[in-house]
């Protein structure tokens, strides 16, 4: 054979096969659009019961709706999946973008733009079936505005929007696999508020409800998309997809979990009875989904004994024939889990109590000692924090056992007592009465962003990664440890890692939040309390990792000036104590007042008594620091003063004399002097 037949052929091999990515996205479409009307018809919403004389919407809003919220999602998913794979699956040089990654980038931009479009026709949609009118007559008045600004799920889809829109316009600037990453994080979590906004919001237990939505959104969305973005890349016959199939493997298996744990708390929250999954519409379409996803399951486990090692050997054909069957099995799950939104859960017997309605549980008898120990509180977000923190840790610990390095047991002992403390503030009676009492959340902010951030930050947890975690397998290319090391010296970890930038936003982000509506706000919502608790201890480790920080940090501070800046920052919490301790007004009054609590101190006494906390709380953490801080000061004298020794007796070496060099050359000049003088 010629060398321009061989080339030919091999072109020909190589050549994308872009009428098999069609047919395939094709399939996954139908599947997900059959799985979604046979739910629909099955559930009852394709035909709800019409009451003559109130307002329809029709039935092209009946099924305009659901369709349109399946475009949303699917895009949403291939978004997330185009992302992925350029950020993630795919290898990089030294942090730019390769071909086939820019390709997915690109691709990203359009994507995103069809997400947008599709989020504001549910959007539309959407305010049809509220006021029961059809879509001509919603789109020329002013209701569409005032339900884009001021209905919760309005405001969750024109984020959407924006968020979607954003990814479009910067997608097409990127070439680099930070900016593809920041681009997934967005892409993330402009998945979540159309989710928080639905029936789980309104569930018994919202915030199980909440949170386990929120996990099994992220999860799910990495794995189909980007199974899906696999898929493609594979029939295009693009390079590197063994290691792009390796990587989404084990990925896979933590998305698999995520997704099974996530559903089954999510289940728990909806459902008050195991008989409500064979005797309801909404428990047996969860069955069917159940199904969907151990399908999914098993098909995983096949590829990850069979068709990974055939991929390696060279041979495609296996891994694309199982990996369509099962990104069409994903779309049916997909179309399922849009049905399942149009569906109501089983009505739930619920205590007539306004305290239950907004915190999902009833009001707790009076604080005391015994009841903060006993009425423990189950927060999923919180709970899979402590898991990863804890897990993770150990794993490291573990692998270094394994290879026979040491790691300090003193560090493993800060790192799980800082876990430890974060388990009781976060799962205990507490958190429990942490909604209900400002002196019990004060409590607990004080603990979650002065006493476990120094505990952790003395664990040293990314000394231990980037000594626990291999370099990648590929010269220049980004594994975890690359990315760690990576972002450690960021421009933006740079800026935030000053010292003067860390103790403003440990200081000035206290004050913002309580002397503003941020706080009432953040009380109302489930969301608000989980981003106050993830602020409290990412604002704590940034400050104390500047004072008593053991990991890589990019500016070190003499050991003089960390404990200036201790004593500077100190007293601005004490003052804030003191301003609590001063107001005559209720911080947050109408969601405590709506709490009915009838035990206890008056709201403005209990928040005098949180000011007090506050006041008081600093001289424990800063004791802790002070005693952190002398032990490593006179570590860092004692390791320079055998620096010295080390030197000297080097020196002294190559010398020829032993002892101190300097000490040498005085006693021969001394010794000059003497026989000058003998001389004379």
């Amino acid at each position: 054979m010629s060398k321009t037949a061989r080339a030919a052929q091999a072109a020909q091999v190589e050549a994308p096969d872009n009428g098999r990515v069609v047919k395939l996205a094709l399939a996954g479409v139908g599947a997900a659009v059959a799985a979604l009307v046979i739910a629909m018809i099955a559930g009852g919403a394709a035909s709800p019961r019409i009451i003559p004389g109130l307002p329809d919407q029709g039935a092209f809003t009946r099924w305009g709706l659901p369709l349109a919220k399946l475009t949303m999602d699917a895009a949403g998913v291939l978004t997330v999946g185009t992302l992925l794979a350029a950020a993630i699956l795919l290898p990089n040089d030294k942090g730019l973008l390769g071909r086939s990654a820019l390709g997915y980038v690109k691709a990203t931009s359009w994507i995103a733009l069809v997400w947008a479009g599709a989020a504001a026709a549910t959007m539309v949609f959407s305010l049809s079936e509220a006021l029961g009118l059809p879509v001509a007559d919603v789109l020329g008045g002013d209701e569409l505005t005032s339900f884009a600004s001021q209905v919760s799920q309005g405001i969750s889809l024109t984020l959407v929007v924006l968020f979607s829109v954003a990814i479009a316009l910067f997608a097409r600037g990127a070439i680099t696999a930070g900016a593809a990453g920041g681009l997934l994080i967005l892409a993330l979590a402009t998945m979540l508020p159309p989710a928080l906004t639905g029936h789980s919001s309104s569930s018994p237990n919202h915030d199980l409800a909440t949170t386990g939505v929120a996990v099994h959104l992220v999860v799910l969305a990495l794995w189909v998309g980007g199974l899906g973005v696999l898929c493609a890349h594979a029939l295009r016959r693009q390079p590197h997809l063994e290691i792009a199939a390796a990587r989404f493997s084990a990925l896979a298996l933590w998305c698999f979990v995520g997704v099974g744990l996530s559903g089954l708390f999510s289940v728990m929250a909806r459902l008050s009875a195991i008989s409500e999954l064979f005797t309801s519409a909404y428990g047996l379409l969860l069955l069917a989904k159940t199904v969907a996803f151990a399908l999914l399951g098993a098909v995983g486990w096949w590829h990850r004994r069979r068709t990974l090692p055939l991929l390696a050997a060279g041979g495609s054909g296996t891994f694309l024939r199982f990996a369509a069957g099962e990104i069409v099995v994903m779309f049916a799950a997909v179309g399922l889990a849009v049905a399942l939104s149009r569906t109501a859960p089983p009505p739930a017997v619920l205590p007539v109590d306004r305290a239950f309605d907004v915190l999902g549980y009833t009001m707790p008898p009076e604080i005391s000692l015994a009841n903060l120990a006993s009425l423990w509180w189950f927060d999923l977000f919180s709970g899979t924090l402590i898991a990863l923190l804890a897990g993770l840790y150990l794993a490291g610990v573990v692998r270094l056992a394994r290879r026979g390095d040491s790691w300090s047991k003193g560090r493993t002992a800060a790192w799980f007592t800082g876990v430890l403390i974060l388990l009781i503030a976060t799962q205990s009676g507490v958190a429990r009465y942490a909604k209900v009492l400002f002196s019990a959340h004060m409590a607990e902010h004080m603990t979650l962003s002065m006493m476990v951030p120094i505990f952790l930050v003395l664990g040293a947890p990314v000394t231990l990664a980037l000594r626990a975690l291999k370099p990648a397998a590929r010269r220049g290319d980004r594994g975890p440890r690359e990315w760690l090391t990576t972002i450690l010296h960021s421009r933006f970890v740079r800026v935030i890692a000053h010292p003067a930038i860390a103790t403003a936003i440990f200081i000035v982000s206290t004050y913002a939040l309580y002397f503003t509506p941020l706080f009432a706000a953040a009380m109302e919502e489930h969301l608000g309390h989980i981003v106050m608790t993830v602020h409290f201890l990412l604002s704590g480790c940034l400050f104390f990792w500047v004072i008593i920080g053991v990991d890589p940090a990019p500016y070190r501070l003499p050991h003089v000036a960390r404990l200036i800046l201790l004593f500077v920052t100190m007293p601005f919490h004490a003052f804030f104590g003191i301003a609590l301790m001063s107001m005559t007004t209720v911080l947050a009054s109408d969601w405590y007042d709506q709490l009915g609590r009838t035990w206890g101190a008056s709201a403005i006494q209990d928040q005098q008594t949180g000011g007090a906390i506050a006041w008081g709380f600093g001289e424990i953490p800063t004791l802790v620091v002070l005693l952190a801080l002398a032990f490593q000061w006179w570590r860092h004298d004692d390791r320079g003063a055998r620096r010295a020794d080390r030197r000297a007796d080097a020196a002294a070496a190559r010398d020829g004399g032993s002892g101190d060099a300097q000490l040498d050359a005085y006693n021969d000049y001394l010794a000059k002097l003497n026989r000058r003088d003998g001389a004379e």
